[in-house]
Parts: structure tokens; sequence; C-alpha cells
């Protein structure tokens, strides 16, 4: 991946969610204040100018997004479904006694700005290599920083997470935590995704869980990305971010034992993936 320039997706996913602010139907689905908060952000932070936002959350960008469906089918509105799951795992988890919150991969992602202004006592850390996590600091910086969020600039490729973690104001490895992996995990290696799940178990206490979205292996051992996987496996790795790692869903299970966890089915959107995406839930 990438880390001299910020990233390309992180961009691509967060004007995916202006987009889907002008769906129909899609408001009922989305977070509140997901879009007006990404707006404010990617402008704040450089990353798009106003013109470009308003394009973004305009019906006629509506249709273009759905005139390329063809390619990832269903992933459109799937990252509305996405975040809405990523945000119902949180504060699930805040509900159950979780002080800290761990978003992976943060991109320019809201959810920790959003939620830390509602939850005080909660403090909120998000990691992403330096380029994007830069940037993200300047927007959060001019919308209004929250004492409880806590934005680390580290590339979890060339810098262990408990590394990280262990000089990380106020993080307590003891105590339960919300982990979210959204969109993340197919970007590592095989080894690197199992030492994120190892080194999550060991930098969280007692009844932390992990929500996360993996894609699917194809039976040549590719990851699957629908009926254009040859595509967009191409297109991801002239852009510098190719997909490393995928599995199937019933490989799942053991894979999260093998490294610390359990899986918990009652909390996972399983064999009904959303677009190209499986959501899981890891529990400790």
């Amino acid at each position: 991946m990438r880390t001299e320039t910020p990233s390309a997706t992180a961009r691509k996913a967060a004007m995916n969610i202006l987009a889907l602010g002008s769906r129909g139907g899609m408001e009922h689905v989305l977070p509140p204040g997901i879009v007006a908060a990404t707006a404010r952000l990617l402008v704040a932070a450089g990353v798009a100018g106003p013109g470009t936002v308003r394009f973004a959350r305009s019906r006629l960008a509506v249709g273009i997004y759905l005139s390329f469906d063809w390619m990832l089918p269903g992933q459109f509105e799937a990252f509305a479904h996405r975040k809405a799951f990523c945000e119902r795992q949180v504060r699930r988890g805040i509900e159950d006694g979780a002080q800290q919150v761990l978003v992976l991969g943060a991109g320019y992602d809201t959810l920790g700005w959003r939620l830390a202004a509602e939850f005080p006592g909660v403090d909120f850390f998000e990691i992403d290599h330096p380029a994007t996590a830069r940037a993200k600091a300047r927007g959060i910086g001019a919308m209004g920083p929250r004492p409880n969020l806590h934005l680390l600039a580290e590339d979890l490729g060339t810098r262990p997470l408990a590394d990280v973690l262990k000089n990380a104001r106020a993080w307590n490895a003891t105590v339960p935590t919300v982990i979210v992996a959204e969109g993340l995990l197919m970007y590592l290696s095989p080894a690197a995704v199992g030492e994120l799940f190892r080194q999550c178990a060991e930098v969280t206490g007692p009844g932390s869980r992990l929500a996360f979205t993996y894609v699917g292996t194809r039976p040549d051992g590719r990851p699957d990305a629908g009926p254009w996987t040859w595509l967009v496996l191409r297109i991801l790795a002239a852009e510098g971010e190719p997909w490393q790692w995928s599995t199937r869903p019933e490989e799942i299970d053991p894979f999260l034992r093998e490294h610390g966890w359990t899986f918990d089915r009652a909390q996972t959107i399983g064999a009904a993936r959303k677009g190209i995406e499986f959501f899981g839930v890891a529990v400790k």
C-alpha cells in the first residue's frame, strides 16, 4: 500500500458515503449525521473542494455510481450497511461496558469524531498510515477536536499494533474495548492479518469485541470481487492498493480461535453478504 500520499481508497469510500446520502432509502440505513460530518471533514482536510463535495451529494453522482455497479455488484449500497453495522457494534459494545474504541485504518471515517461527543467517558482511538492520518488530523482540527479522540499516525505494516498502543496516551490494555477493522483486512498480507488479530487480543481486556469485514475466496484462491474479479484486482494493483487476504466464511471460526477470539454468530451478517463483503464479530 502506498504511504507517501493519502489513501485513494479512503477518499473513494468517503465520497461514496456522500453519494449514498442522496440515494433514496439510504437515510434509513446510514448512521445519523454521517453524511454531513463526512462532507465537512473532506473539505476541512483539503481532500476535496466544496464543489466536488456538492457534486458527490447530487442525484447525478448517484446515477454514476449505480452505472458502475456491474463491476462490484451491490457494493455501492453495501457501504451504507457496512457503516451501520460497525457503528451498531460500537454502540452495543459501549452499552455492555466498553471503555475505549479503536478504529483501524480509519481513513476519513467520522465515527470517532461523532461518537466521542456523545460518549465523553469513552476514549476513541484511530490509527491510519501517516499520510492519510495527517490529512484527517487537519480536518478534525478545523472541525473541532474532541478531548477523548486520539488520532495515531502509524503504518501497521511496519510497526506492530502492540508497540503503537503501548506508547499511546490513555490506552488501557486491561479494559473492555471495541475494535473496528472495516474495509481493511483485504489489503494486508495473510501473515499480517493473523498477527493483527493476535495483537488485538493482546492489547484489550476481557469482554472486548472486534467488528470486521472481509472478502471471500474464489475456487482459484483469489479474493472474490464478483464476476469481474480479474478487472477489479488489476485496477487495485495498478492503484498501489492490492488485495492480499481473503477467506471463506466457514474458515472464520477456526481462524479466530487460533488468534485468541471467538466468533459471535448472533451479531454477524454471515452467508448473505452485502455487496462483495462479509461482516463478522469476534468476542474475547
